[in-house]
């Protein structure tokens, strides 16, 4: 049998075994660098990709090493800039186009924390699906990080509506990520289909092999308007919904480089065999995946797409980042257990940052994304400044306070360089301080710093807020600068 094909009962007892998987509380990247090489589906460049591993909180960004200056584009759907025929973003002069399957198999299995470097503008098509990607994550190896996911649970249901299109999106509350579509081409050969995923144990061996598509008419319209230049009979399935010419026939083998193309599977151009008999629609099930991934978080909701595009699913996906902006936004009081395990120790942070006793005022980092930090400072009668600071009534001075949030914020800014032992980060601004409590020996001083804005031209904006439990002590916005030691 062809190792591309999957039956059913393969399908079935992988499924069962996948079951029992526990699914990591938290965040992974890849154990080491891999590369791949493909063609893009549209510009038909070659295409070297190289997945690295990175930070907690780092997230997955895109690296255009082809480039000048090698500028790096967030994966977020605010940065989506084209659906036409694939997911585009750009961002910082960088452009990435057909990203949706590597975003689905980064979910599929579970990696968070990522930099894809690419030395072109699109990401290699493959064999149509994500199932290459997968290989490859599987060959480096996952490593689990010292960072909790932050999973959102989405508590009401979020809907998005496309009268013109008739696309219907809903996201209601589950304990799991599931997602059902449905598709309906009012075509006799596809027929309305179905697919679903209950988890994303399921998405490896049910999701990820499946390949996308597209009808006889819409290759005929690409291949005159030279839009496909890297297409291949390989790397998609194409659905005959009429009846085909010998001529026709003779023309695509010409153009695809075949000796002959028939078809051999009722309603199927190419020579291929579908590895399941609703393959398109768990193809649509993937694309939704990797679209909605661009919410930059992981969730908890069980999503029902009918018709869903790649238009679409963004719309979808910046309705449910709103969402998630809105009821879960990070101004929130953070929340500290001692006995949590830290992001970055004191070890870490001492290499991080250029600061040393007795001038360090961060103990630990015990959250981490690529727009808030969380770090912590225990205030103790030993501190250096209270032999002459307030000594028969010490009070942590509120400007060491503010420098306990710029060194928290430091952190964060530097998490955003590739190679942050390079750089340093100084203050350009302090603005908005104020001081609502006193801060005493004894206390946990919980520094959050949050991006106001994305850091430009190594420009970083950021609110710090410190809190005694669940009480604010001091607020300021900051700004600072991030600059590279050898350019001082």
């Amino acid at each position: 049998m062809n190792e591309d094909i999957l039956t059913k009962t393969e399908s079935r007892t992988n499924t069962a075994n996948l079951h029992t998987t526990k699914i990591s509380e938290n965040q992974q990247t890849l154990k080491e660098p891999v590369t791949l090489h493909g063609v893009g589906l549209h510009t038909g460049e070659t295409v070297t990709m190289t997945m690295r591993p990175a930070n907690p909180g780092y997230g997955i960004r895109f690296q255009r090493v082809d480039l000048p200056d090698k500028p790096v584009v967030k994966a977020d759907v605010d940065y989506v800039v084209d659906t036409s025929r694939g997911t585009t973003i750009e961002h910082n002069g960088a452009r990435v186009s057909t990203l949706e399957h590597t975003m689905a198999a980064l979910v599929g299995m579970g990696i968070d924390n990522l930099l894809i470097e690419l030395d072109g503008p699109e990401v290699p098509i493959l064999d149509g699906s994500a199932r290459q990607f997968i290989e490859a994550i599987e060959s480096s190896g996952i490593q689990e990080q010292e960072a909790k996911r932050i999973v959102y649970s989405i508590d009401s249901n979020i809907h998005y509506y496309d009268p013109v299109k008739n696309v219907d999106m809903l996201a209601v509350p589950s304990t799991d990520y599931a997602i059902t579509t449905l598709i309906d081409f009012n075509s006799p050969v596809l027929g309305t289909q179905h697919a679903s995923m209950k988890h994303l144990a399921e998405f490896r061996e049910e999701i990820g092999p499946c390949r996308t598509f597209c009808f006889l008419h819409e290759l005929e319209y690409l291949l005159d308007n030279n839009l496909i230049k890297g297409g291949d009979l390989s790397n998609a399935i194409v659905v005959v919904d009429k009846v085909v010419s010998q001529e026709e026939l003779n023309r695509l083998a010409k153009v695809f480089n075949k000796q002959k193309i028939e078809v051999k599977q009722e309603g199927i151009l190419n020579n291929i065999q579908l590895r399941f008999t609703n393959e398109p629609a768990r193809h649509k099930l993937l694309d939704v995946i990797g679209d909605l991934a661009l919410v930059g978080h992981s969730i908890k909701a069980h999503i029902i797409a009918s018709r869903p595009g790649h238009a679409s699913n963004v719309e979808f996906a910046k309705k449910i980042k709103q969402y998630i902006k809105k009821n879960k936004h990070l101004s929130d009081i953070p929340h500290y257990d001692p006995s949590q395990q830290a992001i970055y120790d004191i070890a870490h942070i001492v290499k991080a940052l250029p600061h040393k006793f007795p001038f360090l005022f961060v103990d630990k980092i015990i959250e981490l994304s690529d727009n808030h930090v969380v770090g912590i400072k225990n205030v103790t009668f030993n501190e250096h400044f209270f032999q002459g600071h307030f000594p028969g009534n010490p009070v942590m001075p509120g400007v060491l306070q503010i420098e306990a949030l710029a060194q928290t914020g430091g952190i964060l800014a530097l998490n955003n360089i590739r190679d942050p032992e390079n750089y340093d980060t100084y203050f350009l601004k302090i603005d908005k301080v104020r001081f609502k409590q006193l801060v005493r020996p004894g206390d946990t001083l919980i520094l959050k710093l949050e991006l106001l804005n994305p850091i430009r031209r190594g420009i970083c904006e950021m609110r710090g807020t410190a809190y005694v439990g669940n009480k604010l002590a001091t607020e300021a916005e900051l700004v600072a600068q991030i600059v590279r030691k050898d350019k001082k």
